[in-house]
């Protein structure tokens, strides 16, 4: 029996009960599609990894204890999720290279962009994440 102040698991609603099988499976596809934007995000620079795979695991957690037990296992997604799950920690290389990414983008962006206000637009919120992501404690 669960502590009424308890919350309820991750897969449940809140009153307890499953999610609805349809429930369930659009968050199983959105995993996926998830997973299949931050392997994208692997090797174009830009596109956030990170920001996917916790999104990922977000879904197969309420979705899918295996999905989610694999992403953690992963060799290259695993570390990263579990130092977000261990208090929204990111690691220094992390960091580094969501900065040397965003950079990249920054200049593409200045140097393509048809109107200043949207290249000033996406530099700004490129900043706002950076500023963002660089004050998330690292793991230790």
């Amino acid at each position: 029996m669960t502590n009424p102040a308890s919350p309820p698991p991750p897969d449940r609603q809140p009153d307890g009960r499953p999610l609805p099988p349809p429930v369930r499976w659009l968050l199983l596809a959105f995993a996926v599609v998830c997973i299949g934007l931050g392997i994208v995000g692997v090797f174009v620079p830009g596109m956030p990894t990170t920001v996917f795979v916790i999104l990922a695991a977000w879904a197969a957690t309420r979705s899918s204890p295996r999905l989610h037990g694999w992403l953690l296992g992963h060799r290259l997604f695993g570390p990263l999720l579990r130092d977000w799950q261990a208090g929204g920690r990111v690691s220094r290389r992390a960091k580094w290279s969501a900065t040397a990414s965003m950079a990249v983008c920054a200049v593409i962006v200045a140097c393509t962009a048809h109107r200043r206000w949207t290249a000033v637009l996406a530099i700004a919120c490129m900043s706002a994440v950076l500023a963002w992501l660089w004050r998330r404690p690292e793991p230790g």
